[in-house]
């Protein structure tokens, strides 16, 4: 079956992009939202037809096809080592299409209500339309460096939207944070591309992830501190994924990137480009867990700290939005979890459909969460929560639909947070106690912070408001409303009848020695919250001062980000840096410069030679010819 036309599907962003970028100020602003609105719209269609067209494909041996769409030699090294642009189509390529397409093209939307008004409305869609190429670029990856050029480029996007409000220092200062931050992790990235094609020889994903290919068999003797190259190679891989995705350490950059337009946060920050991390990973999963096991256990042990040191965090915080960044992080976490205590093949890759899962579906109900979170800030143009309170009578729908989402991610039963949620505690807890006791807690800390922030919002005591709070546009409610639906019903596709390890269908089932503990801790966290928020009181102050040491670090974010500009300062600036700077003045340019000094002054003695007086020239010449004689006459008379 044909799948060429999947080319266009990021290609029309792309001309979104050129065309807004060149026609800014040129077009009305409202034409330019629609123009960069439709453009994802048709590649949303071409998406959704992609999905049901390769999943009705017949099956060989059992498993689904992987298929290349399209491809062009880019890059020739040599017969086997080149560089190819393409298409790549398979299962979680296809799930993908579908995740970034549908998020997008809703964010699209609701922008139009959003950002009205604001001043570069046409430059912002121009900028989210090179996101949308660029991630869509780095799905459909037929290589994996063409995944890396695709992923610097999702930097490039996420730069520029985290700093549109360009006048703003605070914007400004966290886009460069951003780059700053992952350009660190993608150093790691490159250099294990590198590592895998030496030890390889092929960029191809087809190749790279065969079973029973040659690039599977190499790289196997130990090299460095008893890991192999292949080993080593995809843990600096996976630098480049929690670079990414904010996994701890390297998490720093995302709190700050709330400083961007709250509709990017909803595109970037919580539903595509941090889950770029954990496709990375499933991407080359075969590799990870036939050649470089150790490296999964990497994997799961930082998945799970960043998704327990995350929830921590987001208990104590008071910025709506950067509670989302932190729950963000924590889910994210989770997704790495599941990966890293998943095996290959049948039931045994159960963590990776798990974690496939639960990355489709938190793709919905935490854009739900940010676009909601949006629609308040909208209305009380504040994002702290001590500045809120009381508006599910001003904002019903606004309400019901966050209300949904707090429930999805909470795991509640019906919803699709607890499908996903629960099959990747059933990994862990067949592969890991350690980690599933670890996810089991963090599940009791997301309901609890996520439904302190609903109550803070929507109950508790309302504050006087400067103008009444209202409802938001339809261009806004409505992709709400899509999204909830979504959160609801996405959870009971059978993911497993479509996403594996190995490609082949797989049956599963809620298990309920997990299923039921997980949900009475959810319960359990939600109780705590409506207790201590529900209602103003001062509980939440005393709970505080009872654990004010830990309370104080964990609200400081542990000052991680202290401890990062202290080695900055300390250590890279006066110790690396600054003798490097000296070294560039006074030896670089002090010999380059003395370089130019001699040069400049042989010229100015030299260049009277030069005059264009012919008395001199006949002169220099009768002094010469005259000198030449008196050298011969000497010489003959020394004979």
């Amino acid at each position: 079956m044909n799948f060429t036309y999947t080319v266009l599907i990021p290609l029309i962003p792309l001309f979104t992009f050129l065309f807004l970028g060149l026609a800014s100020g040129r077009i009305k602003p409202q034409l330019g939202g629609l123009i960069g609105t439709t453009g994802l719209f048709i590649s949303w269609i071409l998406s959704l037809m992609t999905v049901f067209k390769y999943f009705s494909l017949e099956k060989v041996d059992g498993a689904y096809q992987q298929i290349i769409g399209y491809n062009m030699v880019w890059l020739n090294f040599s017969d086997k080592l080149h560089i190819d642009m393409g298409v790549f189509i398979d299962p979680i390529s296809v799930m993908m299409l579908f995740v970034v397409t549908t998020v997008s093209f809703l964010v699209h939307v609701y922008s139009l209500g959003y950002m009205k008004g604001e001043t570069g409305f046409v430059r912002f869609y121009s900028f989210l339309s090179l996101f949308s190429f660029s991630m869509l670029g780095l799905v459909l990856a037929t290589n994996i460096f063409q995944m890396y050029m695709f992923w610097e480029l999702v930097g490039v996007s996420s730069f520029l939207l985290i700093g549109f409000y360009y006048q703003k220092p605070s914007a400004v200062a966290a886009s460069k944070k951003a780059f700053i931050v992952t350009r660190f992790a993608d150093l790691g990235f490159l250099i294990g591309i590198l590592l895998l094609s030496f030890n390889t020889g092929t960029f191809d994903f087809l190749e790279l992830t065969n079973p029973q290919g040659a690039a599977m068999q190499t790289g196997s003797g130990a090299w460095l501190l008893g890991l192999s190259t292949m080993t080593w190679s995809l843990i600096f891989v996976f630098m480049g994924g929690a670079g990414k995705s904010a996994m701890f350490p390297l998490h720093i950059w995302l709190p700050d990137a709330m400083e961007g337009p709250t509709p990017v946060s909803a595109l970037i920050h919580a539903a595509t480009m941090v889950v770029a991390g954990v496709y990375l990973v499933a991407r080359l999963f075969p590799v990870y867990a036939l050649s470089a096991p150790v490296g999964l256990e990497i994997v799961a042990w930082v998945g799970a700290t960043s998704s327990l040191f995350a929830a921590i965090i987001a208990t104590t915080q008071f910025d709506i939005k950067r509670v989302l960044a932190y729950s963000t992080m924590s889910q994210i976490g989770y997704m790495m979890v599941g990966l890293g205590v998943s095996g290959y093949g049948g039931h045994d890759g159960l963590g990776y459909m798990a974690s496939m899962f639960h990355l489709t579906t938190h793709a919905m109900f935490k854009a739900l969460l940010f676009l909601g979170a949006g629609s308040i800030i909208h209305a009380v143009h504040s994002n702290v929560m001590n500045e809120m309170g009381g508006l599910r009578k001003y904002m019903p729908i606004t309400h019901i639909t966050f209300l949904i989402a707090c429930l999805t991610i909470a795991g509640i039963p019906g919803l699709s947070g607890f499908f996903s949620k629960d099959e990747i505690l059933a990994a862990a807890y067949h592969h890991n106690k350690a980690i599933f006791f670890i996810q089991m807690f963090v599940a009791g800390l997301t309901a609890f912070y996520m439904f302190r922030l609903y109550f803070r919002v929507f109950w508790n005591k309302e504050p006087h408001y400067h103008h009444t709070p209202h409802e938001s546009p339809l261009t806004m409610t409505i992709p709400l409303m899509m999204l909830a639906f979504a959160s609801i019903f996405i959870g009971y596709i059978p993911f497993s009848d479509y996403i594996s390890s190995d490609f082949k269908p797989f049956e599963t089932h809620i298990e309920g020695i997990i299923a039921i503990p997980s949900v009475l801790v959810g319960l359990i966290g939600i109780a705590i919250a409506w207790v201590m928020y529900k209602k103003d009181s001062d509980l939440p102050d005393r709970v505080s001062h009872g654990f004010r040491f830990f309370h104080r670090w964990a609200f400081n974010k542990f000052y991680i980000d202290e401890v990062y500009l202290f080695i900055t300062h300390k250590f890279v600036f006066n110790r690396i840096s600054t003798p490097i700077a000296w070294f560039d003045r006074h030896v670089i340019d002090a010999t380059m410069d003395g370089i130019g000094w001699i040069t400049v002054s042989t010229s100015r003695l030299i260049k009277p030679l030069q005059s264009g007086q012919l008395q001199k020239y006949g002169f220099v010449f009768l002094s010469g010819v005259i000198i030449m004689a008196l050298v011969l006459l000497y010489a003959a008379f020394a004979a």
